[in-house]
């Protein structure tokens, strides 16, 4: 049975958050087509913790070389990495604050970013651990454009994934919803989710 990884960012919840509605029609259509069992992580109400010099340490440090204050301090990322890795398919539905992401996915980033177990050093450069992956976004944006110069959120994240491993990226975006034509592109952005999940 495939997996799918649901990621929420949006500190509005429900019928508020329009990324969250996006993200969840995507993962409605996949697990109806596929079966796929879905785990979801909603990084807005788990309050992650930001990484420390000490967080840091215990997590490039091999489980088994681990003090028990490094284990208890590695043990959320390592199931936050469990989750990605087992996952087939990842939905991360988050909003654009203020260009770039929220803070609550940034600090999952840094939290799964792992050398030598999601990544690792090449004489090539940086080469992703993760790949095979299917990844899609599910945006919204009160003014900002996907795909604009000051849109710091969607080129990072793909990018990140893509550092990954995870190349096969493909974005839903209701973008500027705060203008005039804001429920037509709600209304769009909805429609482009269930097709590309049918």
């Amino acid at each position: 049975m495939s997996n799918i990884l649901h990621i929420t960012a949006s500190i509005r919840s429900g019928a508020e958050s329009v990324s969250r509605q996006l993200g969840q029609s995507i993962v409605d259509g996949l697990a109806a087509k596929t079966g796929a069992r879905v785990t979801t992580r909603d990084l807005a109400a788990n309050d992650l913790p930001f990484v420390s010099a000490e967080r840091f340490a215990a997590n490039l440090t091999p489980a088994a070389d681990r003090s028990p204050e490094q284990a208890a301090l590695a043990a959320i990322a390592d199931t936050l990495i469990a989750e990605l890795q087992a996952a087939d398919t990842i939905v991360i539905a988050s909003p654009v604050y203020n260009f770039g992401p929220p803070a609550s996915l940034k600090a999952w980033a840094d939290l799964v970013a792992r050398a030598g177990t999601t990544f690792q050093y090449t004489a090539n450069g940086p080469q992703g651990l993760l790949g095979g992956k299917k990844a899609y976004l599910a945006i919204a944006t009160g003014g900002t454009p996907v795909g604009a110069d000051f849109d710091f959120m969607s080129r990072w994240l793909t990018f990140f994934l893509g550092f990954l491993g995870i190349t096969d990226v493909a974005i839903v975006a209701a973008d500027g919803i705060m203008g005039a034509d804001g429920e037509a592109k709600i209304a769009a952005a909805r429609e482009a989710a269930r097709k590309l999940a049918a």
